[in-house]
């Protein structure tokens, strides 16, 4: 199957996992530029939470934006993530103060939230870039766990 015939919203995890692994970059870049580009950033972002560790959150609170860049038009799409009282909760609406702010690409972002991509080798390159707490941002991969194409 190719990418632009998955739909993550009809598809698991790992089995949409596993087409994004076997995708060209530039053909994910087309993808992350098109119409469908909306509808597969909500349901891979609506997805976090079922890979929230809140063993791993204990008594965390904090509020995180996530920047995702390569818009058509030079923009970015902007998502929040709460957490607090072990859950973890999505907005497609950055209406919150947040602790933590990434910006990263819709391909590494895609290639990321699937399991294909390590968040600390994107740091290391440049690709996954932070601002806000430190802390957090050390501490930030391991509240979850990706699926494993």
């Amino acid at each position: 199957m190719l990418i632009s015939d998955a739909d993550p919203r009809a598809m698991e995890s790992v089995e949409y996992g596993r087409i994004v692994k076997e995708t060209p970059a530039d053909e994910l870049g087309r993808l992350m530029s098109g119409e469908r580009r909306a509808a597969v950033l909500d349901e891979l972002v609506r997805r976090m939470p079922d890979a929230f560790r809140p063993d791993r959150a204990r008594s965390l609170a904090a509020v995180v934006h996530w920047r995702i860049g390569g818009r058509p038009d030079g923009g970015a799409d902007v998502y929040q993530l709460v957490i607090g009282d072990g859950t973890c909760t999505v907005s497609p609406v950055a209406d919150g103060q947040p602790h933590l702010v990434f910006s990263i690409d819709a391909v590494d972002f895609v290639r990321m939230v699937t399991g294909n991509a390590n968040a600390v080798a994107l740091v290391v390159r440049g690709r996954l870039r932070s601002s806000g707490d430190m802390r957090l941002t050390a501490r930030f991969p391991s509240l979850f766990d990706p699926p494993r194409p």
